[in-house]
């Protein structure tokens, strides 16, 4: 009975972890709004779950500032102003693009190999109007070739960051096809990387991070609150 035990508590941290993943996205990609509350049965519906992974899920996203419960009825998405916004590009950019320099001037070739085919699933889920898969993409493209210069905490802090740098408007930018264009900087960046242009590379990426920070203002050009159109986590 205890192997039993323990293989259904690793199915059910899975499925938290599978909903705390398509949270994090539905926030980066504005489809869950600032200052709307969400149930958890709600979310649950969407997603094809129970409620008792959402709001598990919700319980994190709370502890990282993201969230915060109300009383009797869920869950509000935290308020975001273009100030904080401002300020977390800034970080950004203080941090990445003199670390992706470093790793221009060091980095094994075949590690920036192996990170091609991830910069090249950035575009194609963009071009497939694939958000979720766009935003696991484009953050395992980041996160790893920040992780090229050796310093584990400091792709930790970058982590925090994008979560907490939300993409209002995503879906929006996506139905114009402003999208792809940011998605393509990706392999440019790599290339720039791979042949050693340390200048081009950190010009490229500081290019890159201005022009997300374009995104989100171009993206809250628009009002309204959209239902998230999530996609089911049960399977």
């Amino acid at each position: 009975m205890s192997h039993l035990k323990r293989s259904l508590t690793t199915v059910q941290e899975r499925l938290r972890d599978k909903v705390a993943d398509a949270l994090h996205a539905a926030l980066i990609a504005g489809e869950l709004r600032p200052g709307v509350v969400y149930s958890a049965p709600a979310l649950a519906a969407d997603f094809g779950v129970s409620a008792t992974p959402v709001r598990e899920a919700m319980l994190d996203l709370a502890r990282e500032g993201l969230v915060e419960p109300v009383r009797n009825k869920g869950f509000r998405i935290t308020e975001m102003t273009e100030s904080d916004l401002d300020q977390y590009t800034e970080i950004r950019a203080l941090i990445e693009v003199p670390t992706v320099g470093l790793v221009a001037r060091s980095a094994d070739p075949e590690r920036l190999r192996e990170l091609r085919p991830v910069a090249e699933e950035i575009v194609t889920s963009a071009r497939a109007h694939d958000l979720i898969g766009y935003l696991d993409a484009d953050r395992r493209f980041h996160l790893g070739l920040l992780s090229l210069a050796g310093n584990a905490r400091l792709v930790e802090s970058v982590d925090d960051l994008r979560k907490r740098s939300r993409l209002y408007g995503l879906t929006r930018l996506d139905e114009r096809g402003e999208l792809v264009t940011s998605a393509e900087e990706h392999l440019e960046l790599l290339d720039l990387v791979a042949a050693g242009d340390v200048e081009g590379a950190e010009a490229c990426m500081a290019r890159h991070i201005g022009h997300v920070r374009s995104l989100w203002a171009k993206g809250g050009e628009e009002g309204g609150v959209r239902r998230p159109s999530l996609r089911s986590v049960s399977r």
